[in-house]
């Protein structure tokens, strides 16, 4: 019997590493297809519809769109490009045939091109590539494609794969060719469209067959509940059906189909019965899960269930308890925040929460950034809370404690290179590679504990002067190395007592180290307002006014000129927590902090901690 298809589909996904241009690519490829209006104002990045995606240029969940072309629908699915959040590209592989790999046409293969290749390639998806930015000055075409051929054939790519067609493209400006000279752009992308259409396989039309859908991504709306996004892979589903969901334990639930949406530009548009090969989100199920398959009740056959990257970090949420506690949160208590937790795991499956007292959790998650983005939500939703210092996940392998190891790949001016090998010899890294790109830059590849990396970011930065560029993606899990690894190695400067910061006090012992914070900037006893330039900790009081008297001005302190405070972001301040140390975080502010505030109590732990040691 002859196998049908439904020519009129094809479903692809676009992969790369972060910042390659992915989703300035899906922008293009939506505003071409015509299916705005004219009038219709479209913003830069519109796939990107989190206020952090727009604010920090990533890509942090997996979207869908769908556009039309040649009377043919192209449903696109954006992927992150960040390692964070690779747990969504892997699932988004299994509801595809097809994918785009696009990659920056001067940084060349990259970590996570790596990682999202890899994936594709797993799941036998035939790849077109895509050489992005191809209008830079530094472009360098022909090698970056010498590269991927190398990747491919590293990562163990079949005949078919190997023969993937290129198109160069430069997505901001909306051009696209097949010739590698950048004078050969055309002033539009249908090359790419055209080549979408001639190498992505249509899928299978097997609507005639019982239902087969299964869920790779999760959403929650407040008037419907939760929404199970994926795809149709056999049969056919329509609203009012009465149909059965097989649970990852193996228990099965009826329930009847609600509402089906399809996806067209960037809306979802209500649809009475979608086919297979559609790509459609289901509501109707308040207890539907990732990697879930719908079946009809007398025919259960679900799917092989969709592996979920296990969290590698985790850090402990607590409710703020400083001195400042309440005074700028909207949602300070355990329950407030214990909602909040929960709310999140409606939707993000790559994140586990448990509870270790009435009020703190563990939550875990794939990265520094997974967490930090959470956290930056919740502030800004007016959630107050404290945060512990990041620590990474040991796991037991056949009867070994192991950790998690990075893939780390930099790129760093040659005259920095010594330093950087040095500082990644301190965190138990060994270097794999050393290449020379011939233009003043030199590329580093090692394999580095995953906590030798916590905290290592601002460091690089400084050993590199700004110009390096950092790079990590999880590699495997190895025996656990003895020892401390990398961390803090300066002490911090703490606050006596509660007051205001004085710039008279600041002059006095800004010598000391590095100072956190302005003149006029609240302050309590126990929070660290500075960094040491000697490893221990110091307690000042950074709230002591000058005494007046008849012979001196009260204006005189007017004429202190002050070095310029280090004023932290969130991650950076997560980064640099140490384990006797907590991150207070409120929708106005970010401040570090002891876990014991009390000086006294402090210092008699450290006696207690040294006696230990000796």
């Amino acid at each position: 019997m002859s196998i049908k298809y439904r020519e009129n589909i094809r479903n692809i996904a676009i992969i790369a590493h972060v910042d390659h241009g992915k989703t300035t690519l899906v922008d293009e490829l939506l505003k071409q297809s015509g299916i705005f209006r004219s009038n219709e104002h479209i913003e830069e990045r519109a796939m990107d519809s989190n206020d952090l995606e727009r604010e920090r240029g990533i890509t942090i969940l997996a979207k869908n769109t769908a556009i039309n072309y040649k009377g043919k629908r192209i449903n696109i699915l954006d992927t992150p490009g960040h390692a964070d959040f690779g747990g969504e590209v892997e699932r988004i592989m299994k509801m595809v045939d097809g994918v785009l790999l696009v990659v920056d046409a001067y940084e060349g293969t990259m970590p996570q091109t790596r990682f999202v290749l890899k994936k594709a390639l797993e799941q036998n998806l035939n790849p077109i590539v895509v050489v992005n930015k191809i209008d830079k000055d530094s472009a360098r075409p022909k090698q970056v494609v010498d590269e991927v051929i190398d990747l491919f054939i590293e990562l163990g790519a079949n005949d078919e794969q190997l023969e993937f067609p290129v198109v160069y493209t430069s997505a901001v400006n909306g051009t696209a060719s097949l010739e590698s000279d950048p004078k050969c752009q055309e002033e539009n992308m249908k090359c790419l469209y055209d080549t979408i259409l001639d190498y992505v396989p249509a899928p299978i039309d097997n609507s005639n067959e019982p239902l087969q859908f299964q869920v790779a991504l999760l959403d929650y709306n407040e008037y419907v509940g939760r929404i199970g996004i994926g795809r149709i892979f056999r049969g056919k589903m329509s609203v009012g059906d009465s149909v059965s969901l097989t649970k990852l334990n193996g228990e099965i639930k009826t329930f009847r189909v609600t509402k089906i949406f399809g996806f067209f530009g960037l809306k979802r548009e209500e649809i009475q019965t979608a086919y297979s090969g559609d790509i459609v989100a289901v509501s109707g199920m308040d207890d539907i899960n990732v990697g879930e398959t719908v079946c009809p009740s007398d025919n259960i056959d679900p799917l092989p269930v969709l592996h979920i990257d296990e969290p590698t970090l985790q850090m402990t949420f607590l409710v703020n308890n400083s001195p400042f506690a309440g005074k700028e949160g909207k949602w300070v208590t355990a329950s407030k925040i214990e909602d909040r937790l929960m709310q999140q795991l409606e939707t993000d499956v790559s994140l586990k929460v448990e509870q270790s007292s009435a009020d703190s959790w563990i939550v875990s998650g794939r990265g520094e950034l997974h967490l930090s983005i959470l956290i930056e939500n919740m502030r800004r939703e007016g959630f107050e809370l404290q945060v512990s210092k990041p620590q990474v996940i040991v796991k037991q392998i056949e009867g070994n404690l192991c950790e998690p190891i990075e893939l780390v790949q930099i790129d760093t001016p040659d005259n920095t290179v010594g330093a950087v090998i040095e500082s990644i010899g301190q965190r138990k890294g060994d270097m794999i590679d050393m290449q020379a790109n011939g233009n003043g830059q030199t590329r580093l590849t090692f394999n580095v504990p995953a906590r030798g990396l916590i905290g290592y970011r601002t460091e690089f930065m400084s050993i590199t002067k700004g110009y390096g560029i950092l790079n990590h993606t999880f590699d495997s899990y190895k025996p656990l190395q003895k020892g401390k690894i990398g961390g803090r190695r300066n002490g911090v400067l703490v606050a006596l007592e509660n007051g205001q910061a004085t710039a008279y006090s600041i002059s006095s012992i800004e010598e000391r180290g590095t100072i956190f914070v302005e003149p006029g900037t609240d302050v309590y006893g126990g929070m660290i307002v500075g960094e040491n330039n000697r490893e221990n900790d110091i307690t000042v009081n950074i709230t002591k006014a000058k005494a007046q008297t008849n012979v001196r001005s009260s204006t005189k302190d007017q004429t202190v000129t002050l070095k310029k405070p280090r004023i932290m972001t969130l991650e950076e301040s997560l980064e640099y927590l140490n384990d006797d140390e907590y991150l207070e975080v409120t929708p106005n502010s970010i401040r570090l902090r002891k876990k014991e505030l009390d000086k006294s109590i402090r210092e008699k732990n450290a006696r207690k901690a040294k006696y230990s040691e000796e």
